[in-house]
């Protein structure tokens, strides 16, 4: 439902914003698909992404909680085989201006989305000292992947500031000059956190272009830590894949739910945006799962295909919704259902 709303919002967009038309394509991928046929992601699923498609969006699929032979994510694998290297998921707050003294929050988190625990290389054995299980998975970081996600959090947070310039003051969160904050372990994992840490820092210290981004550290306990006692302390916040997946479903309460917070995979020549949410088996084909992730992560892929001005027009098509907050989900304590939401959104752009 909530990836028909995106479709909806996208559909709308000749029509309403001067957008681009689309040409949609459902594809086939998830559990449900496995269970079926014996395979999370049929190789024609990648063939039309390579061959047809310009983007995508990929809606919320489940995954089982524990091991089943054969199964692996589609998402993890799609971001492989397309190099989507870094998953991008702002975090901002509506202003309301009935809540002067609300905490506010404009945060971009970066996170590299090829290497860290899930390249899934993992065994597990039985230890002939003491007769029960052991596991292991392997841990990767390259200096290669690593720069180039780097590189991306520097650009993000110059394009973020160019952006800013056009906001009275007043009217910015963030109000000082970029800054980009790399989360690390590597009081612990020197080696690989080391690596990560060195390699992120290095693209500043490389390029006089980026002279103008301030840098600091946060070691990732105490980032999760500051990030809910004074998220304002952060802009563009770049962390290896596990930590970043981590602290961007954290900070989704800081907005009021995982309901609203959006996502997208960037790689060089494509671009799929994703909910961070998950499915919520909970509550499916009840009508009632918020829309606005599945909205604002089409807003994301707007943003990277080159139609700026058009995602603009949904992102504050969403939030006028929001301030209005008469018609929402049960997320955001509304009674609303997703179509509703939807509807509400087609009629604010």
């Amino acid at each position: 439902m909530i990836h028909t709303a995106a479709q909806q919002v996208l559909e709308a967009l000749p029509t309403v914003a001067d957008g681009p038309s689309f040409n949609f394509i459902h594809i086939d991928a998830g559990f449900e698909y496995f269970q079926k046929h014996g395979t999370a992601l049929p190789e024609k699923s990648l063939d039309i992404l390579t061959n047809e498609c310009n983007g995508a969006l990929f809606g919320a699929v489940s995954s089982p909680s524990h091991k089943v032979a054969g199964y692996s994510s589609p998402i993890v694998a799609l971001r492989k085989h397309l190099d989507l290297y870094a998953n991008v998921r702002p975090v901002k707050s509506v202003l309301f201006d009935q809540n002067p003294d609300q905490k506010l929050v404009d945060i971009l988190i970066i996170r590299e989305n090829t290497e860290c625990l899930y390249i899934k290389q993992e065994r597990q054995f039985v230890d002939e000292a003491t007769g029960l299980k052991v596991a292991w998975a392997d841990r990767k970081i390259s200096e290669y992947a690593s720069k180039r996600c780097g590189k991306m959090a520097f650009e993000m947070a110059l394009g973020r500031d160019k952006l800013r310039q056009n906001v009275p003051l007043e009217q910015r969160i963030w109000k000082s000059r970029p800054k980009v904050t790399i989360v690390h372990k590597s009081n612990v994992l020197s080696i690989t956190d080391g690596l990560w840490r060195e390699s992120v820092r290095s693209v500043k210290e490389n390029d006089h272009k980026y002279d103008g981004v301030d840098v600091d550290e946060q070691i990732v306990d105490s980032m999760v830590y500051r990030l809910f006692r004074e998220p304002q302390a952060f802009d563009v916040v770049v962390a290896p894949n596990l930590y970043g997946d981590i602290i961007s479903d954290g900070a989704a309460a800081l907005v009021g739910s995982l309901g609203v917070v959006p996502g997208a995979n960037v790689g060089d020549n494509f671009v799929i945006g994703e909910p961070v949410h998950g499915s919520a088996p909970d509550i499916a084909g009840q009508n009632k799962a918020n829309p606005i992730a599945a909205i604002r992560s089409a807003g994301l892929l707007l943003e990277h295909m080159g139609y700026p001005k058009q995602a603009l027009n949904i992102y504050n098509a969403v939030d006028s919704v929001m301030r209005k907050g008469n018609i929402l989900t049960p997320d955001l304590g509304g009674s609303s259902t997703t179509q509703q939401v939807t509807n509400a959104i087609l009629k604010a752009l």
